[in-house]
């Protein structure tokens, strides 16, 4: 059974502080147009579940519609890192990570109703560690793994310089420790920074 890691992009939901807030409605309804409702939705790329694009930070980096879609469906193993302020190498090392090249961090008991200031975070020398171990992709449950009031987002840089795509925003607090199928797959929009994303695991 697939068990769905996504946050509900609903009128709320928590948005970076004087970015776009996400915003739908039905623009034009059924009695309107005589045969079907038609809605629009306007939303910060980076609101809820995302994918960033090496573009979001680096201008000249690759932007979302160029990420190979590979890296975003397969094996899986979540870590619960509950409790930790820092989250690097120490943290991991006595993982059984069954070879998966994907690694998805539990950092908070919950999804917070408002935007977090103080989160968890990623440390730099982290992402040497993951490549080492043939990671190339890391998720976590919250909104960025860099402090949120970071200009030089380290942690961003360093995992793009070793060849790891970032997921952030992932719903975890209902997931156990383990292996897991995963499919996470942004949408395809050119020239982008990032992109939602449906982030769906089951349990191997």
């Amino acid at each position: 059974m697939w068990i769905d890691i996504t946050q509900t992009l609903k009128k709320g939901i928590p948005n970076w502080p004087g970015d776009t807030p996400f915003s739908f409605e039905v623009s034009y309804s059924k009695e309107q147009t005589g045969s079907v409702n038609i809605g629009k939705m306007e939303t910060s790329l980076h609101t809820g579940t995302h994918a960033d694009a090496p573009f979001h930070f680096d201008s000249a980096a690759p932007t979302i519609e160029l990420l190979d879609v590979n890296l975003f469906i397969g094996d899986a193993y979540v870590v619960d890192c509950v409790g930790v302020r820092e989250i690097g190498p120490e943290h991991i090392n006595a993982v059984d990570l069954q070879g998966a090249p994907r690694l998805l961090l539990k950092t908070v008991p919950s999804i917070s109703g408002t935007f977090p200031i103080d989160i968890p975070v990623i440390k730099p020398e982290l992402a040497g560690y993951l490549k080492k171990h043939g990671i190339f992709l890391l998720g976590v449950d919250n909104p960025s793994v860099d402090p949120v009031d970071s200009k030089q987002v380290a942690a961003h840089h360093a995992l793009y310089q070793h060849g790891i795509t970032i997921v952030e925003g992932l719903v975890l607090e209902h997931v156990d420790p383990g292996l897991y199928d995963f499919i996470g797959l942004p949408l395809k929009v050119e020239g982008a920074d990032g992109a939602p994303v449906r982030a769906v695991i089951r349990k191997k």
